[in-house]
Parts: structure tokens; sequence; C-alpha cells
């Protein structure tokens, strides 16, 4: 069974972490090939943008990162401290050791700006939150290529626009790490698609 790391910073948006959540937790009832979720923060408690407080499963120093094989960044916003988190070099080193391995990351929003800080987009395709010209400059001063679309792969590394692509990202990381039959399948348990002939 693949595992992820949801990684939860101070600040995330709540939807963009329940996206992951909810896509892998349709593999374990639904889909052909499970995939285990596990949240991971750096505190022991995480508060999210829009007031929600939520408990992180494991602190990272918990955890052994080479039981896993793919890292999740939801987004959040910076007045609710997401950089505090999302630039800690705890986690860049984290994405750094994914990257050198191949492994899986994906981001929702401005969750990749840690991937781009981290220098593992250097030279790479990538794109962060669209109305946010800041967040696209310093993006590029970390040397990444920008590009104006919803959802950017580059190799192993999924970026997105903003939490309308939520979704998709969470869809594309089942696809990637299990088939494109599982996430057919999940999308069918999940409403996306019509069964047809029942």
């Amino acid at each position: 069974m693949k595992k992820v790391i949801l990684f939860l910073c101070q600040g995330l948006e709540e939807y963009e972490a329940s996206v992951f959540t909810d896509a892998f937790g349709w593999t374990t009832t639904y889909g052909l090939e499970p995939i285990e979720l596990v949240t991971v923060g750096l505190r022991p408690k995480v508060k999210c943008a829009w007031n929600f407080t939520i408990e992180p499963e494991y602190q990272l120093s918990e955890i052994d990162i080479n039981d896993f094989d793919a890292l999740a960044i939801p987004g959040g916003m910076s007045r609710s401290g997401f950089y505090e988190d999302a630039y800690d070099e705890r986690l860049l080193s984290l994405i750094r050791d994914f990257d050198s391995k191949g492994k899986l990351i994906a981001s929702v929003c401005v969750g990749a700006l840690p991937i781009a800080k981290s220098g593992v987009l250097n030279g790479r395709n990538g794109t962060t939150y669209h109305l946010s010209k800041k967040r696209q400059t310093q993006m590029e001063e970390m040397g990444v290529n920008v590009i104006q679309a919803p959802i950017v792969i580059d190799k192993n590394i999924i970026t997105s626009r903003s939490p309308s692509a939520a979704m998709d990202v969470a869809f594309n990381v089942v696809e990637m790490l299990t088939s494109t039959a599982n996430l057919e399948r999940i999308k069918e348990g999940m409403g996306f698609v019509e069964k047809t002939g029942v």
C-alpha cells in the first residue's frame, strides 16, 4: 500500500487539506488500490486559516520519512502564520529528500512556495496563486518558470494555482501513485462521474 504524508502547516486552508483526506479515504473503501494517509506537522496543534484547530497524528521527528511514497502540502494564509511552518528548514529538507528520490510531491495554491524555496523547482515549471503577483514573483525569484495554468506537473512535482484546483491535484496523486482505473473507480464512488448501466 502506498503511503502519503499530508503536511499540516500552521495557517493552512482546511479545504485544501480535506481533498487529500477524502480522495485517499475513498481509495480504502471503494477503490481498487488503497492509499494510506498520515497527517504530519511541526507542532502538536495547528490553527487553520478559518479557525479550525487540528492535531496532526505525528510530529515530523516521530516518523521515518523513508516509509512514505509521496508528500502533499496544502496552502494557507500568511495572516494565519502559514509561512512560519512552510519555510521551516525541517519541511524544506523533507522536500529535498523526497525530490532526490523521485518521490511525488503535490501542493495546492501557495503550498508551492515551500517547494520552490527548498530549491527543487529551480529551472523547472510550477505555478502558485493566480491572483497574487507577489507570490508568483517570489517563485520566479526562486528560479521557477511560472506557468499560468490551473495545475502544472513537472516530473514528480505537482503545483496548482488556487483552491479550485485542489480536488484535481488529489486526483492526480491517486492516479500517479496507483492507476487510472483506481482513480476512475473512486471518482465514480464520489459522484464525479456517472455510473452507466445501473
